[in-house]
């Protein structure tokens, strides 16, 4: 790529930062910018500084928020007597495209892992259980990924909260719809034939 200036150059090195982007396509993001109308290019640069400047984490649930609290915290129509703990901002998003949950949120912002040195403290686990002891809530869903760390934090929450008189759920897992069987790992299977339920 030598044949490109300095300024694009460091451009496709910045853009190759981000993740599942390569270079070539960094490449084609720069020579998409560089095409781009010089206000549109302003306006990128402008929302990403304000991005920056403007976006914190929700002093409830540790969502992304541009205010103190978040816009689901806030909100009064919301089940205040249901907390769903996830790992990631983009989790919470996921279910609420889904429509299904009305919920609280409480975002731990990441996973227990030992082996990458991240422990309770590491996480939002002690603000989870001050949220618990204040008594609104009476139902925790735990809902982080299947994935060896997710299962070891679901597990270590669910021991903490033994303690409570709560309800401590965890969401299903198991065969996804449209899902061909016999293209399901055993594991995926394994869950689904452990988490049956009667129709």
């Amino acid at each position: 790529m030598y044949h490109y200036p300095p300024s694009i150059l460091n451009l496709i090195k910045h853009l190759s930062r981000f993740p599942g982007i390569g270079e070539k396509t960094a490449e084609r993001l720069a020579m998409h910018i560089l095409k781009m109308p010089r206000g549109d290019a302003e306006q990128l640069s402008h929302s990403i500084m304000a991005l920056k400047k403007s976006i914190q984490l929700c002093s409830m649930c540790f969502a992304l928020s541009d205010s103190e609290i978040c816009k689901i915290c806030s909100d009064a129509s919301r089940d205040s007597a249901t907390l769903c703990v996830v790992e990631q901002p983009g989790d919470m998003a996921s279910i609420e495209k889904s429509g299904a949950y009305r919920g609280l949120y409480h975002i731990l912002q990441g996973v227990l892992s030992p082996m990458n040195n991240i422990g309770p403290d590491e996480i939002h686990i002690k603000e989870l259980m001050e949220r618990i002891q204040s008594g609104r809530v009476r139902e925790v869903v735990l809902a982080t990924s299947t994935s060896v760390e997710g299962e070891a934090t679901a597990s270590f929450i669910a021991e903490k909260l033994a303690r409570f008189e709560i309800k401590v759920t965890r969401i299903a897992s198991g065969v996804p719809i449209g899902g061909d069987l016999k293209y399901v790992d055993q594991v995926t299977l394994r869950r689904a034939m452990e988490t049956r339920h009667a129709l």
